[in-house]
């Protein structure tokens, strides 16, 4: 198959994969396989596959640069924006199958209970930076728009926070996406460090160059 045709059907098929899960938890809905407590269920599922999206997400970058796939640049906004849908059904889920409305009683688990608090955070977070993910937005907010997107690790450490305070006793799936945003935040600073050292090494010999010449 020509790699034009191969890469133009790339992109397609990663949104329909992205749609497994929804897919998944809609069937299992269906067949009444939601376990002994279906909210539970739903908001658990749902949560998890935003961290994961999240995380992917996070990891485009560095993953496009050790393989140097410049092609995987284009999914990032796609994974970013299902990350994002799947934390909203999460938080829809807990706003109208667990407390119906309840605004009262939402608005005090928000004030009142961290994992909550820490969730709600993070939803927050990624509001903005899905409404600004059009091509449009990044024209019109220029270099604010990255300044912006730099949010993306808080929402990731404010979910990995929600995640670990929320299951309480077994706490091995948070601590394997801190783990993993762990490497994330440390490959961003490394590659920080990496670009700022050449700068500061070319000032110190230019220094160097014109006390000699003084």
């Amino acid at each position: 198959m020509n790699f034009a045709i191969m890469r133009s059907w790339l992109k397609p098929t990663a949104f329909a994969a992205c749609l497994i899960p929804f897919g998944q938890l809609a069937y299992n809905a269906y067949i009444g396989d939601l376990g002994v407590n279906p909210i539970d269920t739903i908001t658990r599922f749902t949560g998890s596959w935003a961290l994961i999206f999240l995380l992917t997400c996070l990891a485009v970058t560095p993953l496009r640069r050790i393989t140097g796939w410049n092609e995987l640049i284009k999914f990032r906004r796609m994974l970013g924006l299902f990350a994002f849908s799947y934390a909203l059904t999460h938080f829809a889920t807990y706003l109208v199958l667990d407390h119906f409305f309840n605004w009262p009683a939402i608005g005090k688990d928000i004030l009142k209970r961290p994992y909550v608090t820490a969730g709600f955070t993070a939803l927050m977070i990624m509001l903005p930076l899905s409404l600004t993910s059009t091509a449009a937005m990044i024209r019109r907010l220029g270099k604010r728009w990255q300044q912006l997107h730099r949010l993306v690790y808080v929402a990731a450490i404010a979910g990995v926070i929600h995640f670990y305070w929320l299951v309480k006793a077994d706490i091995r799936r948070p601590a394997q996406y801190g783990f993993v945003l762990a490497l994330l935040l440390g490959n961003r600073v490394a590659m920080k460090w990496a670009k700022r050292k050449p700068a500061a090494v070319a000032r110190k010999s230019a220094v160097a160059r014109a006390q000699e010449i003084s």
